[in-house]
């Protein structure tokens, strides 16, 4: 099974969780609501799950060993950082065109 694309979805700037991302597999199957979380000084992922009714969160899908569990985290974190630069600079040419518009007087 292939990752053929990865999109993340919402950066976060507060918080734990960095970003929620989708997979897609093989081009055929997508995989939504996988979360980037910081702690500890370290990323990682969390699949997307669901509350029971006895308040325990329940994995939706998830992978079975730990060699693929690896893969995807890597490939994951890293469209995240990706990402997260691509935000930066788009922010850092926002600022600079600001910058170079002059101050018009305001009308009174």
């Amino acid at each position: 099974m292939q990752i053929t694309d990865i999109k993340v979805r919402k950066l976060f700037s507060d918080g734990p969780m960095k970003a929620i991302v989708s997979v897609t597999f093989d081009s055929q199957l997508a995989v939504h609501d996988i979360k980037v979380i910081h702690a500890r000084d370290k990323y990682f992922i969390v699949m997307p799950s669901r509350k029971n009714p006895d308040d325990t969160y329940r994995d939706i899908v998830h992978p079975i060993n730990s060699q693929f569990r690896s893969v995807l985290e890597s490939a994951v974190i890293e469209a995240y950082q990706a990402e997260l630069k691509n935000a930066e600079a788009k922010a850092e040419a926002t600022a600079d065109t600001a910058d170079a518009v002059p101050n018009t007087p305001s009308v009174v």
